[in-house]
């Protein structure tokens, strides 16, 4: 994360109670200094690039070399802004900034807070140009006099000319030098401020000092310091609140009123004085006011993601961001954009959806229970993330079950890698099944056990490369099953044989197309969720299904805009019709029976039509609950994981307070996809799945049954075999007895 600029130690202004009038002594015995000083100035503003050396001890040929280097105008680059990220409904979720930056109109700061810093730093500045030769001369020879500096004598535009050398310094050694006490500096600042008077207005130059000028705390700009110290916009600003401000620029770091708030005081009541004293205002107002105490309504700055109320979602979106090349070339680039480009992104998330989920994934599991609880909302149709929520906060204290894995999204944008999906992936088969045109009521008889050979299985380039047998266990119920009650009680041999009739290519191809990162090739047990995904992920699957078969790729930002407020980029929803309408139809359908009946979620259920299907990995290392209507897809997950995030299994662990005897998705999962889905009910609108079209009748069979089964009009019979194989068990819904509901 970009580091944030050291604040700039402004060059003291005119200092405020000075009397206009020099002391006698110290004109006589300083007579020969004004003579020289008289001199430079005449000379400098006649040319600026002479040698006077013989006046202040400075070698001529390196000084006339130096300012012959410079160009007649000083580039004024645009500053630094801080940019926002707003939620859904304009709320501010996080800042990033550089510099804690937000530039404004001279309009829009109070005229108080303008004459306050005229005042104190440059009461001429409407009368002189760049040089005040009055201030000065009066303060060279004070501070000849005093061996040291006691005032100073730059005007404002020569204070904007340092601070803008300072703002393009890229170095240690180009921001030391832009700072240095030297009278080389000193000149090569003047030429670049009467640069600035010719070619801007005192309006202009005023306005970018009260933007460029750091007011310390981490507050560069007026904006950002009125609603750092004050929480109030610069226009808003009042008398008291500008003197103090104004006061701060001097020395923004030894006025800092949340450190030094007595030496803050101080110098407030001089500038008071001083506007007293040039009858900005009365001397009975100055001192009404310097009885007040400085009266700050601090507001903390918060700068990235780890300060936001949503900070995973907003790492989500920050991480999206930088893979965007329309952002910049690389990524630095894009970071410094973010930091620096004074953008307002506006991002997809529903602060009411995401309290509703991170309030069930709380409520369900603990920060320093050895599971992570997560919660992922799409909006099908547009891949709008509306909420994203995991139960270990983020932070590096791992006592406290802090971390900075996010892991809800994919392991690209979180760098978690994942937990097994369990049977939520049954949702490719089934849907890659009904696209190639077999029946949802097509009746396979799936046992208990069955045993296949795994080169039974199509891949994209032939048959699974594998001679061995592969022995799939049901963890529910067995009999003969069709796509509705495969899928409602989570038959895990009746998959796997839909699985051979629809080879592994297709549920492969289609899964990415719904959203999830495979980066490995199927296997046999691809139905039954061996690879490892995110909530997010599955999240955006389901939600190709409630929309009817319309992919459309998860999304965290809806617009971009720039520090003028127009549009910088458009997000629009990038969607693709990846099955047909009436085969997504089926699915639902056939989804709904989980939630009613025999089905695992029918505890579940709302007062808005849902369907969903229920995840148990083998060893119940995670479950899920993944369930949708319409209008919204929901994906609750809980897996095991110690503190480094590698998966252990939930049986036996104590988990939001309870000992978990066998995880369950229904039980586990469910409870958190439930509360989060009743606590948004009313603001969903009422909506029901279209009823499927393509009525296949009852008695439709597959065609060519493979060797692993024989066919007789599609009814797979069960072969067995012996010696006994290899068992593959748990990777159903791994229910167990089904749940009393």
């Amino acid at each position: 994360m970009p580091a944030s600029r050291p604040g700039p130690q402004h060059t003291p202004g005119t200092e405020a109670m000075a009397d206009e009038r020099l002391d006698a002594t110290k004109v006589v015995s300083h007579v020969g200094v004004m003579i020289a000083v008289s001199v430079v100035l005449g000379l400098l503003v006649g040319g600026l690039a002479i040698p006077f050396a013989g006046a202040l001890g400075i070698a001529s040929t390196s000084a006339a070399k130096s300012l012959d280097d410079l160009p007649v105008q000083l580039q004024t680059s645009a500053l630094p802004q801080r940019t926002r990220m707003l939620a859904s409904n304009g709320q501010t979720i996080a800042t990033f900034y550089d510099e804690n930056r937000t530039n404004v109109s001279l309009d829009q700061i109070a005229p108080i807070m303008r004459t306050a810093i005229v005042s104190i730093e440059d009461y001429r500045f409407y009368q002189h140009g760049a040089l005040d030769l009055k201030g000065t001369l009066r303060a060279f020879v004070t501070n000849s006099g005093s061996s040291g500096v006691v005032q100073g004598g730059s005007s404002i535009t020569q204070q904007l000319a340092k601070l803008t050398l300072l703002q393009d310094s890229q170095t240690a050694s180009e921001r030391k030098a832009a700072t240095a006490d030297t009278y080389q500096r000193k000149i090569a600042e003047l030429r670049h401020a009467i640069a600035f008077e010719q070619h801007h207005s005192k309006d202009w130059i005023l306005n970018r000092y009260l933007n460029i000028a750091y007011f310390g705390d981490g507050a560069y700009g007026i904006q950002a310091a009125s609603r750092h110290y004050f929480n109030v916009d610069a226009k808003n600003l009042n008398l008291r609140q500008a003197a103090l401000l104004a006061g701060l620029v001097k020395n923004p770091v030894g006025y800092d009123p949340t450190n030094n708030p007595a030496a803050a005081k101080t110098r407030r009541d001089i500038v008071l004085d001083r506007m007293a004293q040039l009858h900005k205002i009365t001397t009975e107002k100055a001192e009404t006011v310097k009885k007040r105490p400085v009266g700050l309504n601090l507001t903390p700055s918060s700068n990235g993601c780890a300060s936001s109320d949503y900070p995973f979602f907003c790492d989500y979106a920050y991480r999206y961001l930088l893979t965007d090349p329309s952002l910049g070339k690389t990524v630095e680039d894009r970071k410094e954009l973010i930091y620096a480009g004074g953008l307002t992104i506006k991002t997809t998330i529903d602060p009411r959806y995401q309290k509703a989920a991170d309030n069930a994934v709380s409520a369900h599991v603990k920060a320093t229970d050895q599971a992570i609880g997560a919660v992922a909302m799409v909006e099908p149709g547009t891949g709008q993330v509306r909420a994203i929520s995991q139960s270990r906060p983020m932070g590096r204290n791992g006592s406290l079950g802090q971390t900075y894995l996010n892991y809800v999204v994919p392991s690209s944008l979180g760098d978690s890698g994942g937990f097994q999906a369990g049977s939520t992936f049954k949702l490719f088969v089934l849907a890659a099944a009904l696209g190639q045109g077999l029946s949802p009521y097509t009746s396979i008889n799936s046992p208990a056990a069955l045993k296949v050979a795994l080169n039974s299985y199509e891949t994209c380039s032939g048959p699974y490369t594998s001679s061995e047998d592969f022995t799939f266990h049901n963890s529910t119920d067995s009999g003969r099953m069709n796509m509705y009650t495969g899928m409602q009680l989570s038959v895990n041999t009746f998959f796997v044989q839909l699985e051979q009739r629809t080879g592994l290519c297709e549920p492969w191809t289609l899964a990415k197309k719904m959203g999830v990162n495979l980066t490995v090739k199927p296997t046999p047990a691809f139905t039954l969720g061996v690879n490892s995904v995110s909530p997010l992920e599955m999240a955006e699957a389901y939600a190709t299904v409630a929309a009817r078969g319309n992919h459309c790729k998860a999304t965290p930002v809806t617009e971009i805009l720039n520090s003028d407020n127009k549009e910088f980029k458009k997000y629009s929803s990038d969607c693709d019709q990846v099955m047909t309408q009436s085969t997504a139809d089926r699915i639902a359908d056939i989804l709904k029976g989980v939630m009613t009946g025999r089905g695992f979620g029918a505890a579940l259920a709302i007062d808005k039509e849902s369907a969903g299907k229920t995840g148990t990995t083998q060893d119940n290392k995670a479950v899920w609950f993944d369930g949708f209507t319409p209008a919204i897809a929901t994906v609750a997950m809980v897996a095991g994981a110690n503190q480094q995030g590698t998966p252990i299994t939930l049986n036996g662990q104590s988990v939001g307070g309870e000992i978990i005897g066998t995880a369950h998705g229904s039980t586990v999962a469910g409870p958190i996809w439930g509360d989060t889905m009743k606590a948004i009910q009313d603001l969903l609108p009422d909506e029901s799945f279209v009823e499927p079209t393509n009525d296949y009748g009852s008695t439709q069979g597959f065609n060519n049954p493979t060797s692993a089964t024989t066919g007789n009009g599609g009814q797979a019979q069960t072969q067995v075999a012996a010696p006994k194989p290899r068992k593959h068990r748990g990777h159903g819904d791994g229910h167990g007895p089904r749940p009393r509901h």
